[in-house]
């Protein structure tokens, strides 16, 4: 190889490596508009979600306070059996949830997750649902959810 050719394939090696060099200063990076797409798609999607997770949020509350009731129901059953009450007696709370599995917070408290108390209860008869936890989850569980049990 001669001294011409040499100087051609090193020109033609030069131009090369500066068309690369120019292409990747272009390619840097994202441009200010395609990151603002990319955030407008994602607030759009938690726009679309955020309101769906709030609402099966609220309905498993309701169904938590719906089961709380049941096991009320069963606990002043029990108590009624155990110390021979008759339909009509009251039960205060300190002895239903003595008949509730201990260490829960409506064992501890009484009260359900709201922080609304379940009160006294009478015997044979179907614990109430707290007024202000039925108002504050009316919207997600309606009178027929809370069926058999009656608002306070």
């Amino acid at each position: 190889m001669n001294i011409v050719d040499r100087n051609q394939t090193n020109n033609r090696e030069q131009k090369v490596i500066i068309m690369f060099k120019h292409i990747n200063k272009r390619r840097g990076g994202f441009t200010l508009v395609e990151i603002m797409i990319v955030v407008a798609i994602i607030a759009l999607l938690a726009a679309i979600a955020v309101p769906g997770f709030l609402r099966a949020r609220k309905r498993s509350q309701a169904t938590r306070i719906l089961n709380d009731l049941r096991m009320i129901d069963s606990a002043v059953d029990q108590y009624a059996i155990e110390t021979n009450r008759v339909t009509g007696n009251t039960v205060a709370v300190g002895d239903w949830t003595a008949y509730l599995k201990s260490g829960t917070v409506l064992y501890n408290t009484g009260k359900d997750l709201l922080g609304n108390t379940y009160g006294q209860q009478t015997v044979d008869s179907l614990p109430k649902v707290p007024a202000n936890s039925y108002a504050g989850l009316s919207d997600v569980a309606p009178a027929e959810f809370w069926s058999p049990y009656p608002t306070q």
